[in-house]
Formats: structure tokens, sequence, C-alpha cells
């Protein structure tokens, strides 16, 4: 007898967090409950337009993973749900240590064809999704972010991104910690820009620790001010 394999999306509706499109009133009313923007570790807050995620956004990051991490932190702390897509090589670890909540993110790390339909099937039920868009067609791509616009989600891209509302870009800098060479890398300064559409049409940028020196990324200096970008 051969086993029935069930579709990827169709396992979806299992997974602690995730609802089906049958359920989209319940999460419309959680949204509403919830507030319309997710929170940010404080050090973004300044550089974002709603000093946070706004839900119904599509979010590109640029330089890595530490970034995207760091966005994924206070929105699962606060109680929202995130699922991961197409990153098989994300840290949990790493994560944990950036403050994000494993127990409210789901994880498909390999999708395969099946990436679009994962991706749309999570935005109907949960808060913030990020995605790996190497794979995804530019007309995919703006269908996704339709979908997440219209069920009130935050599509999170972790590189470029057709018409994304917000582009966070990480320029690696320099690391600090070892000292008269001994001893371990603690607090990587990075320079953190964001631009796009809208109320984000003005850039910004500003000097962060990422991560600082209790894990979260945090102002590189008490000091540190936003300024606006002249690249």
């Amino acid at each position: 007898m051969t086993a029935v394999v069930e579709p990827p999306v169709a396992r979806l509706a299992a997974l602690p967090g995730v609802s089906t499109a049958s359920r989209v009133a319940a999460q419309a009313e959680r949204a509403r409950a919830t507030g319309r923007v997710l929170p940010v570790v404080p050090a973004l807050a300044g550089l974002l337009p709603d000093a946070g995620l706004r839900r119904g956004s599509t979010v590109a990051v640029h330089g890595g993973t530490s970034l995207l991490l760091a966005l994924l932190a206070s929105a699962t702390a606060a109680g929202s749900w995130a699922a991961v897509v197409g990153m098989p090589s994300l840290g949990l670890a790493a994560a944990a240590e950036y403050g994000v909540d494993l127990a409210r993110v789901a994880l498909v790390p390999r999708p395969g064809a099946e990436l679009p339909a994962v991706v749309a099937a999570l935005l109907d039920g949960v808060d913030l999704v990020a995605v790996q868009p190497e794979t995804v067609q530019p007309s995919v791509a703006r269908r996704l972010s339709a979908r997440a616009r219209h069920r009130g989600a935050v599509l999170v891209a972790s590189g470029a991104w057709p018409g994304a509302d917000v582009e966070l870009s990480c320029r690696r800098s320099s690391w600090s910690g070892p000292s008269e060479g001994y001893g371990h890398l603690r607090t990587r300064l990075v320079t953190v820009r964001v631009h796009g559409r809208g109320a984000a049409a003005r850039p910004l940028s500003a000097s962060l620790a990422l991560p600082g020196l209790g894990g979260e990324l945090t102002q590189a200096a008490p000091t540190a001010s936003l300024r606006e970008a002249t690249a």
C-alpha cells in the first residue's frame, strides 16, 4: 500500500500559530487587537517610518541574516507569530541570542517549487513571514506583496524584492573584542541604511552594534544619532 504524502501547503495548517484562509476574519480581528505596527528593537525604531513594521508592508533586508533576526526579535517576544521560508542555513542558536522567541517561529527550510504557495498560505495566518527570494519571479513577488497587504501581515525578504515598501541595508564595518592579540570577537559595528517609498522616501542611516554586548542590536555609542544619508 502506497502512503499518501500531503503537499507542504496542506501540512501548514497543522503548525502552531498558522491559520488558513477560512479563518482570515479571526486573523483580521487579532490584527486590530494587537495594533497595526509590529515592534522592533529601539535601535531600529527611529529608522523605520512607523517606528516598527507596519502590517501589510513588504521589507527587503540586504547584507546578511543578522539584521533580519533583529527584526524578528521584538515581534516574536511581544507575542507575534513568524515564519521563515527557504532558509535552511538559518542559525537557530544565533536567532535565540538575538532575542527571537523560537517557540513562535515556524520553519519551512526547503519548500522547493512550492515556495510561492507556502508563503501565500503563511501570509494568511502568520504576523510576519521571512523568505529567501532568490527563486521568486518578479510577478510572483508582486502578488505575494499584495497578499501581505490584504491580509495585514509583514513580508520580509532576505535580499532584493521588487516594489518593497522599505529597504534596509547593512554595511559591515569592524569587529571589536580581542585585546593585545587574544580574546573573543564580541561586537560588530555596522552602518544600517533605510530607504523606500512613501514615508520611507527620505533615507536615514545609523551606526549600530550588531550584535551589541548583550547580544541584541544596539546603538554603537550613546551619542550616535540618526542622520540623513548622503549616499
